[in-house]
């Protein structure tokens, strides 16, 4: 079923001016309305929730490039985590009736600034949906999507366009890909399924893939032979980069659900609404102060240490 009407909210106003002009030129689909706006501007974006009262929002605006969020830890936090607090609350107050977080394997047991940040994004949309019964919120989880915007597919081109070389961090480095379709389908199928709301659920995205085979693949497949016409160079890990991804949580079980690819990630100890707002509003307050040496480790440090300290909070 086509939706009524379907609000693009950006705050790049060439992307959004694509994607319009794709839908309503290409696709003939004139239910469109673009807005500029950016999600870490609360009174705007509570104007827009309260001008259109959406029925479901769809939260995917995130910074996901890792060594740039190291680099900037502040804007990480301000748009991956604070963001994500004022879309989902003013959406509640709007009225929703469900609000979707597209989150990412790099929230799972997070050694970077922009893994922790969507991490707190989970909680934050978990906590928002004990407040808020009213609105059913969830996030979704996946890895990586192949050809999406700063994805490896591009870059891999790209160098071996230059005729390479091809540069990978490690022999060894795997990760789990899914196509823009694949995606896509599954999440919209996410935000359908029945269920409590705070929940997480996972995509099933098959056997992780080795980032030295998949540059092998396209070298191959451009007509060329690995090494001989272009070479793969290891540049060595990046700072907090993990060698594999993980999609579960130490604390958390799998449980199927009725879509054949989505499971969901069930916590053993439910997180506690007022420590999540407690931590954010720490996190918040060094955004403030623009405390960027400090703010990075203190990220990881909170959200590394959350799972002991929202059980000992709620057993107290």
């Amino acid at each position: 079923m086509s939706p009524r009407l379907l609000i693009l909210l950006d705050h790049a106003e060439g992307p959004l001016f694509q994607i319009d002009r794709e839908l309503t030129s290409e696709w003939h689909f004139t239910g469109v309305e673009a807005v500029l706006a950016d999600c870490k501007e609360a009174d705007r974006i509570l104007e827009v929730m309260q001008r259109f009262k959406p029925d479901v929002v769809f939260h995917a605006a995130a910074y996901k490039h890792v060594p740039l969020m190291e680099m900037n830890p502040l804007e990480a936090v301000r748009n991956n985590a604070i963001a994500t607090r004022v879309t989902a609350e003013t959406a509640a107050v709007a009225g929703a009736e469900r609000f979707v977080l597209v989150s990412t394997d790099k929230a799972v047991n997070p050694r970077t600034v922009m893994g922790a940040s969507k991490a707190m994004a989970e909680w934050i949309v978990a906590a928002a949906g004990q407040r808020h019964p009213r609105t059913r919120f969830i996030s979704v989880r996946f890895g990586n999507v192949l050809a999406s915007s700063g994805s490896v597919v591009p870059i891999f081109r790209s160098q071996i366009e230059r005729g390479g070389p091809i540069t990978v961090t490690h022999p060894e480095m795997t990760r789990y890909f899914m196509t823009i379709p694949e995606a896509v389908q599954l999440v919209i199928q996410a935000a359908d399924l029945g269920g409590s709301s705070g929940e997480v659920f996972v995509l099933e995205m098959g056997e992780p893939v080795k980032i030295v085979d998949l540059a092998r693949n396209m070298i191959t497949l451009a007509g060329y032979e690995p090494e001989a016409d272009i070479a793969i160079e290891f540049t060595g890990p990046r700072l907090g980069e993990k060698i594999h991804e993980e999609l579960f949580n130490p604390d958390e079980q799998a449980r199927r659900t009725s879509a054949e690819r989505i499971v969901r990630a069930v916590r053993h100890q439910p997180l506690d609404p007022a420590w999540v707002e407690s931590t954010v509003a720490e996190l918040e307050a060094m955004v403030a102060s623009g405390d960027e040496t400090n703010l990075a480790v203190r990220v990881v440090e909170l959200v590394g240490g959350i799972e002991s300290t929202a059980a000992v909070e709620l057993d107290a």
